[in-house]
């Protein structure tokens, strides 16, 4: 398994990891058919959507917020209640398919690392499936 790492700069962000994905990949050698892109972390999730406009993820970002908004009376005495479920409702990986070594993704498709608890040094993890 390859692991990344992934530093935030700010509570919430959408870091487009697309390039570190496709490198692990291209540089394994594998002949695997897909991989799985899996955080390893409870407040932070993994998604893949449009990475052309810098704006879909920032539109993601408010719309996450206003349905799980911070200022509910969450019971968490930690405080980061809702970094935990905005991550549980992305979800903590996506499987990717892998053609001829390369990732095989859409167009405008682009893999993002979703941090709700940062800022902070994350890992990404990657397995491949044969």
């Amino acid at each position: 398994m390859l692991r990344l790492s992934v530093e935030s700069r700010s509570v919430a962000q959408f870091i487009d990891i697309t390039p570190l994905v496709r490198q692990a990949v291209e540089g394994s050698g594998t002949s695997a058919a897909a991989c799985i892109v899996f955080s390893p972390h409870t407040t932070a999730g993994i998604t893949i959507n449009e990475h052309a406009d810098p704006a879909v993820a920032e539109d993601m970002i408010e719309a996450l917020h206003q349905l799980v908004p911070n200022e509910h009376r969450w019971r968490h005495l930690e405080g980061n209640t809702p970094a935990h479920v905005r991550a549980s409702l992305l979800g903590t990986s996506v499987t990717v398919p892998i053609e001829e070594g390369e990732l095989a993704l859409g167009t405008w498709q682009g893999i993002f690392f979703c941090e709700f608890d940062g800022p902070r040094t994350r890992q990404v993890w990657i397995r491949f499936l044969r």
